[in-house]
Formats: C-alpha cells, structure tokens, sequence
C-alpha cells in the first residue's frame, strides 16, 4: 500500500473504552444520544474497482437499545478529503453489526473509513483499497486458512499485517465450532494460554455463533489485519461443523444439536453478519461463490467446496478402512460421477466466468485441497495406527531414486514390491478433499485445459503448506495449487507426512510451521512465499520464509 495506517494508535484506540474511543467531533452529536462501544474494530471486505464493503460492531453497554452512525471514506488519514459518507443503523437484529457498500470510489486507490455514532464517539480507523484498474503491473495479496483461537495466539495475522500484503484472503475455518472441553480439538494449551473458547458448548444457536465470533475479533492482531487491508473470504467447515456436507456434518448430532439445516442457516447468517463480504443473494445466504478482477492480471474465483453443493463424504460412514472400499467402488464402478464437491449449477458459474475472463492468471479461492494426494498405502498404513511414517517414508523414496537411477533390475525385492501399485496402490490420504470427488475435480480441469487458461489454485484446510501440480486423472498438468499453512490449528506434525515431497504432483511440503501465503503476481510470472511463525504459542515471535516458489507465464518452476 502507499499508505498505512498506524497500526501502535490503531490498537490503542481499539482498546480503549468508549469514553475516550475517540473525539466527539464538533456539531456532529446528539445530546439525547448513549455512546456506543465499537469494541471489535472495523473491517473491509469484498473490494471492487469502485466500492468496498465496510463493517463495524456498535453497542451501547448493558442496553438492546439499536444504534446509529454515520460513516466516512476519505482519502487522507486526517479525513480532510472526504470521498464518501452516508448513514447506518444496527440493532439486535444484526447483532449489533453494521455493513455499508461504500460505492462512488476510483480503482486502485488506498481509502481511510470510520463510523461515528449519533453521540459522536469515532470508531477505530480503517484502511481500506479498491481493485486495481485494468493497468496494474503488480498485486500482492496474503492468503490465509485454519484459525483455532483455543490452539495459540494469532501471530500470523501480526505478520502479515507488517508484509506488503495489498488484500487479505481467508480460505475458510475463520473460526471453529468445538467448544471449551479440554479433550476436543485444539484445548490442549487453552487454559494456560488464556485463550478459552466461549460459549463453553459447541456452537449451535444464533448466540453461540454470535458469541464466539466476538471472542475471535476481540483478538488484537485479527482486529488489526482487518483495520489494515480489505479481505476476500469464504468459509469452510468449521464455521458450521466439521466436515460438512449439504445434508450433515461429522459434527453433527441430530439427537442433541437440533436440525441440521435451521444450524446450517444459523451459522450462514451470523457469517454475514461478522465478516465483510458482500452478499451475492440476500434471499439465499448460502450462495456465496463469487469472483473479483484485479485488472488485467488476474481473476479470482472464490469458490465453496462446502456448504453449497457437496455430497456426503465416503469417509463418514464409520467405515474400517475410513471409506477407502466405497470409494474404490464408487470410481471404479463409475458411480462416482454423480458425486459432487460443487454444485452443477456453481460449475456452469465457474467454468463460464473462466472463459468470460480476459486475465492473464485464474486464480480459484478454493477451501479443499485440490491436487491428487495419493500416497503408498504403506505409509498411510503407519500413520493410521499412530507409527512414525518416516522409515517407510524413506524405503519408498529410496526404491524411486534406485529405479530412475539404475533402473529396474536395481531394485531389490522388498523395493519393487513398494513400487508395484498392485501390491502397494498409491491412495488418497483425505476423501473430505477434492481426492474424495475425483470426476467433479476432472470436469472441472478439463475445462480449464480446454480453455486454455493459466491456473493457479489456493487452497487451505490442511493446516500444511504444500505446492503442487495440477493433473488429469491421465496425469496431464494443468495449473498449479499454492496450499497454504494454517494459522494456528495443528498439522502433520505429529504424523511426520511432510517428507512426501516430489511424491507424484507434490513438489514442495512443510508440514510443521504455521503461517500464511504471501503471494504477488505479475504478467510474466506468480510467486508465493511460504511465510511461517516460528511458535503460536507465545506471543513473541520470529518469522521466515520457507520457500519462495515462482511459476512463469511458459508454465516454468523456480524454488529459492
């Protein structure tokens, strides 16, 4: 950004109390009115070439009394040159949020906003950013995915708020449904961190998920990020339950959480109320896919993998073999192909936004690994029953390297065994992933091969980085997918997979760092940088870049 704001007076400002949040400005207040409290910040989300969405949450204390502002967008920090300005209210109903679409602005421009309220307290100020005219050389954005309060502080978000980041993409699980039980997921270290989930449950009713998207933005670095540049998201599981499908989740209880569908529709609504996205349909909040232009350079499909069209997984049927059998007789049988990640109707979106888009990269927003992670079932064999993988990681890869270097007659008994798929099939390590829907990932591939565009897929909901080639089920290369880390939720650390690289499509893994994707992107080439924290479970920290992976215009790969 050319400008940016002060992010030391932006925290002081957010944590202050309402009395002394911010000046009362002259002439602008109404004595009848009670202050309010912007107690989670600003954002901006959902940029375009002319408007972005602006949010903000204004409650006056111990009262459901509503709330009204009025908002301003200005091109200096001194709000001397105010380019935009209007009225809001926010009341219970939103649960005290409030969205503006600030309209009237000019491409590729950095913008301050705030609110202020009728008794006149200011709200922190927010700096925000339009997409960029159909000139612009260069874009950067941070890619981001997998926050878990509960599992450690939010020092990814601090990072990135220090890059050069010009936007933010969240990739999905923003936040997570477990609740405070010191057995599920992520509440190893809550207690002594100081970071424990509220409310205590899982996350069902309008309050819960209301409740602890508040315990998310109270965090100083969240708030911060989202002072300092607009985001572009979309959710995954999490901000409903784990590992959902359009008819359930994994973690969903019928017998004592309700119906799935009145939960489905409780969290889509609080979504749209705590994040800054800007609706697509407000008479269906669960479409969500949408797609941005940044200039000539790139269009960004934000897509969902989740909620909107995707089938029960094969994996949730409490198979032994975690659904391996049904998912081999599925495909094999050809019934899969009726099987969907997304809906019809989101392909014919997707695959006619592609051709309608005259951008050198496609960029897909995409919550689900997308590359084939097939791994030799006797490594997964290990890792399933909690061993170290890492022996039986090296005899494969041993077996590889002594068949491409002295060829086959090499090879001793035991390796050519690993390297028959007859006796050692290569399978998919996640059937949650674009893995578990092969025919849905090949329709979509075929149309972009068919097009011939330039693809570049993001992905999350690992909690591991990855960079990987995008094949056909024939093993054509298509695109490429840069999978970043998770911002604080665990990975493979305990399962040691990160030393599968060069395995097939996969070309680089960390599976031990948490972090974030710093990408740029230009005409002739698209660079992302692996950026990691070295802990989240301190807030002192250090960061550094992992690697850095280049992929030109040609299709060439570089890694520094």
């Amino acid at each position: 950004m050319s400008t940016s704001i002060n992010r030391r007076n932006f925290m002081v400002t957010a944590s202050t109390g309402a009395a002394v949040l911010g000046s009362t400005l002259a002439g602008c207040s109404d004595a009848s009115a009670r202050p309010a409290e912007f107690k989670y910040g600003v954002a901006s989300g959902d940029p375009l070439a002319d408007r972005v969405i602006l949010w903000t949450h204004a409650k006056i204390a111990d009262s459901t009394d509503p709330v009204g502002m009025s908002w301003q967008v200005a091109g200096d920090s001194a709000f001397s040159s105010i380019v935009g300005s209007g009225r809001v209210g926010t009341s219970e109903a939103t649960g005290f949020t409030a969205k503006v679409d600030a309209s009237g602005l000019s491409a590729g421009t950095t913008y301050f906003y705030r609110f202020i309220d009728d008794a006149g307290v200011v709200s922190p100020v927010g700096t925000t950013r339009t997409l960029p005219a159909a000139n612009t050389s260069s874009v950067s954005f941070a890619v981001f995915s997998c926050s878990l309060y509960s599992e450690g502080f939010f020092n990814t978000y601090d990072a990135a708020s220090k890059s050069d980041a010009q936007f933010a993409v969240h990739l999905g699980d923003y936040l997570y449904e477990y609740g405070a039980d010191p057995k599920q997921f992520g509440n190893t270290d809550a207690v002594k961190l100081g970071r424990v989930t509220v409310p205590a449950n899982d996350m069902v009713s309008l309050s819960d998920y209301r409740t602890r998207y508040a315990l998310y933005r109270s965090d100083a670095s969240l708030q911060a990020l989202h002072a300092k540049m607009p985001w572009i998201t979309v959710w995954d599981d999490h901000e409903f339950a784990n590992n959902a499908y359009v008819g359930g989740a994994e973690n969903h209880n019928p017998a004592t959480q309700g119906d799935w569908i009145t939960r489905k529709n409780i969290a889509a609504r609080a979504y749209h109320e705590w994040m800054p996205i800007r609706t697509p349909d407000a008479a269906n909040l669960l479409k969500i896919y949408r797609s941005f232009d940044f200039g000539s350079l790139f269009s960004l499909h934000m897509l969902d993998t989740r909620i909107e069209g995707r089938d029960r997984q094969y994996d949730s049927y409490g198979d032994a073999d975690g659904g391996l059998a049904r998912y081999g007789t599925a495909l094999a049988s050809g019934t899969d192909a009726s099987h969907r990640m997304i809906s019809s109707a989101q392909q014919t979106w997707l695959t006619e936004g592609l051709k309608k888009s005259g951008a050198v990269w496609q960029f897909l927003g995409n919550q689900d690994i997308m590359a084939k992670m097939w791994f030799p079932a006797s490594v997964l064999q290990v890792a399933a029953t909690g061993g170290d993988p890492s022996v039986a990681i090296g005899d494969y890869l041993t077996a590889k390297a002594t068949r491409a270097a002295a060829g086959a007659g090499a090879l001793t008994p035991t390796q050519t065994a690993l390297l028959n798929p007859a006796v050692n099939p290569r399978l998919p390590y996640n059937l949650d992933s674009w893995d578990g829907y092969p025919s849905n990932r090949e329709a979509v591939l075929q149309a972009v091969k068919a097009q011939g565009k330039k693809l570049v897929a993001l992905s999350g909901d690992s909690h591991n980085a990855w960079f990987a080639n995008l094949t056909t089920l024939a093993g054509e290369k298509v695109g490429v997918e840069f999978a970043g880390s998770s911002v604080t939720a665990p990975g493979f650390e305990s399962a040691g997979l990160g030393g599968l690289a060069r395995i097939d499509d996969l070309n680089y893994s960390d599976s031990i760092r948490r972090g974030y994707l710093l990408m740029t992107v230009t005409a002739a080439a698209v660079k992302g940088d692996f950026v990691f924290v070295s802990t989240v479970k301190s807030t002192t920290y250090t960061t550094a870049v992992g690697k850095s992976v280049t992929v030109t215009a040609s299709g060439a790969v570089s890694y520094v």
